[in-house]
């Protein structure tokens, strides 16, 4: 099994630039779902109180995204890619206070 797909062969449009895409190997995806703590949701009322950036919700959002996105380049990796292109997040509602983030693109081998 291959390992994960390096991050500077991921690319937000349809190429990877000085690279040619020589095979497309179709959708990759990293998805994670996360909820908030109690103790992270009265922090953040705290936080809105006072107004600005809510950085419990920031952090938390962070590492969401981080982590789908490495769960994105293994499963790329697994699929013998070695670069992403398209890649996009999203990211939806599952239940109250719990929240899917999905990151997906287009696995591909480049040269």
């Amino acid at each position: 099994m291959a390992g994960p797909v390096q991050r500077q062969m991921v690319s937000t449009s349809n190429e990877i630039p000085g690279h040619r895409i020589v095979r497309g190997l179709g959708v990759v995806r990293g998805i994670t779902v996360r909820s908030r703590s109690v103790i992270g949701n009265l922090g953040a009322a705290l936080q809105t109180l006072v107004g600005g950036n809510i950085t419990i919700y920031t952090e938390l959002c962070e590492k969401a995204r981080e982590e789908a996105f490495e769960l994105m380049l293994q499963h790329a990796g697994e699929h013998g890619a070695n670069g992403v292109v398209a890649m996009r997040y999203d990211a939806n509602d599952v239940a109250e206070g719990v929240t899917e983030v999905l990151a997906y693109g287009t696995a591909v081998i480049v040269e």
